[in-house]
């Protein structure tokens, strides 16, 4: 695959690196990772990183896409686009119209002739009932709506199914949601790869079984988690907030991006 003189990364949380490392100041992330070995490449190189926390999939499609053509310069840009998971999560969630904004903001994006980048999302997780099986029929049928516009528009897709680990909780932050920055790192070698970059392949081992927790101890972590991120969400969403509310994306416009230890 060609090199890429510019890296334009669109989404939310994800995108943002929520959880990585704090570099000068901003969560590193997967997407400041990947502008890494790019850059390594062109020194030429610059980075747009428009993602901000707790958009959804309409602000991302009408705020960020419009935003990020402007900065495109052909088939030499890298766009990724990650949105969409934040309102598989709400109650008020209409698959059917959420398909056709992706796609809407996948077609706009193909329209510049850049090179894009889209993700499918881990479909299931631990646990039984009501709420891990409404969490695998969204999401896997989300995953289903990426791969078709993905395969209509000439998108590359970064497959959960092809990276395991990530249903692991040793790589997701302790909200449960965000990867840490092990996540991060193996995210960014996933991509690297799929680009044909130089990327590292124990990216895809899988960490031996984790040791057994007590009854106890599961129910506190559980406990835990409830008080300190599931609660807060749910306030948030009874005020109509989001953890994004006022908050500009890291690198608006292009800067010239070298690669970071």
């Amino acid at each position: 695959m060609a090199n890429f003189s510019r890296f334009i990364a669109l989404g939310d949380s994800m995108t943002e690196g929520m959880c990585d490392e704090i570099v000068d100041g901003k969560y590193r992330g997967w997407a400041d990772r990947v502008a890494d070995t790019l850059a390594s490449e062109d020194p030429n190189f610059s980075y747009v990183n428009l993602a901000i926390r707790g958009k959804l999939l309409t602000q991302v499609v009408d705020e960020q896409i419009p935003a990020a053509t402007k900065y495109v310069t052909g088939p030499d840009t890298l766009i990724s686009f990650h949105a969409g998971a934040n309102d598989v999560l709400r109650p008020t969630y209409i698959p059917e119209l959420a398909y056709a904004k992706y796609e809407l903001g996948i077609s706009d994006l193909a329209k510049t002739s850049a090179t894009i980048l889209v993700f499918t999302v881990i479909d299931r997780v631990d646990g039984k009932g009501r709420t891990a099986q409404m969490w695998h029929e969204r999401f896997s049928s989300f995953n289903i709506n990426v791969r078709r516009v993905a395969e209509k528009y000439g998108a590359i897709v970064i497959e959960a199914d092809s990276a395991k680990w990530m249903a692991d909780l040793r790589f997701l932050a302790s909200d449960r949601l965000h990867l840490n920055p092990d996540g991060h790192w193996r995210l960014s070698q996933a991509v690297l790869e799929k680009l044909d970059k130089k990327s590292d392949a124990s990216w895809k081992i899988l960490l031996p079984p984790a040791p057994k927790k007590s009854w106890l101890r599961k129910k506190s972590e559980k406990l835990f988690w409830i008080i300190i991120f599931v609660l807060p969400w749910i306030w948030r969403r009874l005020r109509g907030k989001s953890t994004g509310d006022g908050r500009s994306a890291k690198y608006e416009t292009p800067i010239a991006w070298k690669p970071k230890p």
